[in-house]
């Protein structure tokens, strides 16, 4: 999928993404919590909107950068160690 298709996205699609269905449930069961009284709704309210909110900005990260940035830095490790090796290795 190329940036501008994944960018352009339908309202209908944006409504009703995972994110959003998460969200509202936890809007819901915060509502309910309002309306019944009971702490455990609050409870369970809160931390479902915290975790729609942590996987929106999971979602949005670019992963297949961010694993190329770490396999590049391992790549990195693991020149100079074995240049450190090898330093080792004259040094003997």
């Amino acid at each position: 999928m190329t940036d501008n298709a994944k960018s352009e996205k339908t309202l209908t699609e944006k409504i009703f993404s995972m994110e959003t269905l998460i969200l509202l449930a936890g809007l819901f069961s915060l509502g309910s919590g309002f309306y019944t009284g009971e702490a455990i709704q609050y409870f369970w309210g809160g931390m479902i909107i915290t975790g729609s909110v942590i996987l929106h900005f999971v979602r949005k990260k670019d992963w297949k950068k961010h694993w190329e940035e770490q396999e590049a830095m391992q790549r990195r490790y693991e020149a100079r160690v074995k240049m450190e090796q090898e330093a080792k290795d004259v040094e003997k």
